[in-house]
């Protein structure tokens, strides 16, 4: 009888058992359901930024916004590293996303891209604020998408109109010295590109490379000496030298056209500007499609800034006695 009743009791005590392992999956489905997550998972997302600098901070609060509103609040981790500058540490820090198995990587700027490219050839990589993607991977005969791991969007304003802008605010000057970083391929590539539209309205150009921020003040001094107008592309290692490089070139009243708004606002008279906010937004909704709706990454084509705008810098402007003609919007300080 004994044996009769506790065979019972331990049949009830595994029915109880089962139905209670039975409602776990219920339970975890639900909470799931509700996070907001197109697939219930949260994505994490390695994020390496070149260097803090006005564009590139932009570009990268856009991506985190897009990426976040679309897989909702707590569906997506970021780990955002800053290399300082330094091409070695953007290695180190994409070899550390790869070890950590990333759902995908943003290489905010060039030197990024590059070594997420070399870190790994499996996990999807967004580029940003990169100028030219052909120059950075090496890639002969670019169509517009990769064939691999990586896509993005490009920061490049059309090279044409920016030496038209220099034709239109200063017709009667003679010389245009380019400054920029050697260290940069994206600059190389914008110099040789800007120096033809330069030539074709008449100027004279010739190129001054510095080799980091220990030698911008003089390399500058050296351009503005022989210069009346400098152009600086959308230059990363220019980008966090603005104050030395207007330094110099106030004090010897010489105009910058500046590749990018971030660097005009630093020591330029003038840009033909993208908004780095939405060019991060737009690469975003690109994290999205890959993520959520499974697209490849390697026929995904490159996206370029919907819209470019004429900006000045009044400041500088007015120390330099330069009138700017109607179309332009004046940079918010």
């Amino acid at each position: 009888m004994k044996k009769k009743l506790l065979s019972v009791l331990l049949t009830a005590a595994m029915a109880v058992s089962l139905a209670a392992c039975g409602s776990t999956p219920d339970n975890n489905t639900t909470a799931s359901n509700t996070s907001g997550s197109a697939d219930g998972k949260v994505y994490h997302v390695g994020i390496c930024q070149l260097v803090q600098h006005e564009a590139l901070d932009a570009a990268t609060q856009g991506f985190k916004d897009a990426l976040t509103e679309k897989l909702g609040e707590g569906n997506v981790e970021f780990s955002e590293q800053n290399a300082a500058g330094d091409s070695a540490t953007c290695s180190t820090i994409t070899n550390q996303f790869v070890t950590d198995g990333v759902d995908l990587i943003l290489a905010n700027a060039t030197a990024p891209l590059q070594a997420a490219a070399s870190s790994t050839n499996q996990i999807p990589i967004l580029g940003t604020s990169v100028t030219d993607y052909a120059t950075a991977l090496n890639i002969e005969n670019f169509s517009g998408t990769t064939g691999t791991n990586i896509s993005g969007t490009s920061d490049l304003a059309p090279l044409d109109e920016q030496a038209a802008m220099i034709k239109e605010l200063f017709p009667d000057k003679k010389n245009v010295g380019i400054l920029y970083c050697s260290a940069e391929p994206n600059s190389v590539y914008q110099s040789d590109v800007i120096t033809k539209y330069l030539e074709d309205e008449g100027y004279t150009v010739k190129v001054y490379t510095f080799a980091d921020s220990n030698d911008v003040a003089s390399v500058t001094t050296s351009a503005c000496g022989e210069n009346d107008v400098l152009y600086i592309p959308t230059d990363n290692t220019a980008a966090s030298c603005t104050e030395a490089i207007n330094n110099v070139a106030v004090n010897e009243g010489v105009p910058i056209i500046a590749g990018e708004e971030g660097i005009c606002s630093g020591c330029g008279v003038a840009t033909l500007s993208i908004s780095y906010y939405d060019l991060g937004y737009k690469t975003g909704e690109m994290a999205y499609e890959i993520l959520v709706n499974g697209k490849d990454v390697s026929t995904m084509e490159v996206q370029y800034a919907p819209k470019v705008t004429k900006k000045y810098n009044k400041d500088i402007c007015d120390k330099l006695n330069i009138q700017i003609p109607d179309g332009y919007e004046a940079i918010e300080q």
